[in-house]
């Protein structure tokens, strides 16, 4: 509460300095007064902006917890419209009171029967019509800003559970696969099936360490992909044949997490795999690309499966690099590319540093709003006063026309820039453009 006093109480003495100096110069038409004297109708003009002003902003702070903008526009706007005018008037009426029968000690008579009163309330109703869109505007910019910062929360917080969703489902689908390897050797080679379970113990412990990773070493995950292979050839012995290098040419190269290992177990479930037929796969690199090839020999009834495999690998690679995993069937080869990823060109935005990046384009947008409304209560000091020099000394030439047109429009585009408005790009085009650059950025974090 301390700080929307005080926020009234800053917005109260801008207006009272503003009408003080526009009253005086144009309507009063100088100082010419006592300087005490001046004080006091200075001290009138900051009670009325203040009581004006902190009854319509409480107001409008309650109107914003009965009515929201996204859901019941119009009724805020009526009902926000047609309350400040009633709070307004009451609001006057009371002030009016003070200032003739306390402060100029006028007789209650006075303040019945004043003539005047008409006029009184038709300048109030202008001063507070215009203190309402002030508030309207304010009040309007902060459930946009907040409607944008939930949304951009979503997205981030929607983008890092699709990431981390993608890695969990490794987990499930390689014991799940594995199990089903295990067993078929159960029953068909006990022993086998002995030293199979031995094996996937340590293959198993490798997938709980690498799962979490974004991106490992493809040396790592080369050494990996042998030791599965070993598991296949162990279940399938001549039936598969596998060809895969050594060594990365480049250490610095990096690779999905457990990619090949999804990769050999759908050459298996798609593929016709017997000794009369055996699967071949190799593994090669070529033009910063891992090449991943099978004869494709395509089963009569495709085993079911938990539909992971392939789907994931593309999903996690478009999450974090704009290079594109390649799936090709020429003939009886299929292939699939594997981006090899080499330097971190931008650290992998979690939500929170993307909510932050938002956050400070805000407080930008935010400077720019403040920016706007000190240049337009600026604008309505400072024309007037224009206006007054001219028509007093040099009524013959309207010079005043120059500065209030030029001055006019460039607050007219900042304005439109303040709130992200294009005439030729439309509304939020910046916004939507900043989204665009967002979309692409994202997936600049490796080449």
């Amino acid at each position: 509460m301390k700080t929307d006093i005080k926020y009234l109480f800053k917005i109260s003495l801008i207006i009272a300095i503003a009408i003080f100096i526009i009253e005086r110069l144009v309507f009063r038409g100088d100082f010419n007064l006592p300087l005490i004297e001046l004080f006091k109708i200075f001290g009138i003009h900051f009670m009325y902006a203040l009581v004006l002003t902190s009854i319509n902003g409480f107001f409008y702070k309650y109107v914003e917890t009965k009515f929201s903008w996204k859901e019941s526009s119009k009724k805020r706007l009526i009902f926000g419209a047609v309350g400040s005018v009633l709070l307004t008037m009451l609001g006057l009426t009371l002030l009016r009171f003070v200032t003739l029968v306390v402060i100029f000690g006028k007789p209650l008579e006075s303040f019945l029967n004043d003539s005047n009163a008409k006029n009184y309330y038709l300048f109030g109703l202008i001063i507070t019509l215009f203190v309402s869109l002030i508030f309207h505007a304010i009040f309007f910019y902060k459930a946009l800003t907040e409607k944008r910062v939930t949304e951009q929360q979503i997205v981030a917080k929607t983008e890092t559970a699709k990431y981390e969703s993608l890695k969990s489902q490794i987990d499930p689908h390689f014991l799940f696969n594995s199990l089903n390897v295990l067993t078929s050797l159960i029953g068909e080679n006990p022993k086998l099936a002995e030293k199979f379970t031995t094996k996937l113990s340590k293959v198993y412990r490798y997938v709980l360490e690498q799962k979490n990773k974004d991106l490992i070493d493809l040396d790592e995950e080369l050494l990996f992909a042998k030791t599965y292979m070993e598991l296949l050839k162990m279940r399938f012995e001549d039936a598969v044949i596998f060809e895969i290098p050594e060594k990365a040419s480049n250490s610095e190269f990096k690779i999905i997490p457990l990619s090949l290992q999804l990769l050999l177990e759908n050459t298996i479930k798609h593929n016709v795999v017997s000794e009369e037929n055996p699967l071949t796969v190799k593994i090669v690199e070529e033009n910063d690309y891992l090449v991943i090839t099978n004869n494709y020999s395509p089963k009569a009834v495709l085993e079911k499966g938990t539909k992971v495999g392939l789907k994931n690998i593309i999903d996690r690679y478009n999450l974090i690099t704009l290079k594109k995993v390649s799936v090709e069937k020429t003939g009886e080869i299929f292939t699939v590319k594997l981006p090899l990823l080499t330097q971190k060109t931008k650290i992998m935005k979690t939500s929170e540093n993307i909510e932050s990046s938002k956050y400070l384009r805000a407080v930008e947008q935010v400077e720019e709003i403040k920016a706007f409304y000190g240049g337009l209560i600026a604008y309505f000091i400072v024309i007037p006063i224009l206006i007054y020099i001219n028509l007093k000394y040099v009524p013959q030439f309207h010079w005043f026309w120059f500065p209030m047109l030029g001055w006019g429009i460039g607050m007219i585009f900042q304005g439109f820039k303040a709130f992200s408005y294009n005439r030729i790009l439309g509304r939020n085009w910046e916004e939507r453009k900043i989204k665009e650059f967002m979309e692409s950025d994202k997936k600049q974090y490796w080449e």
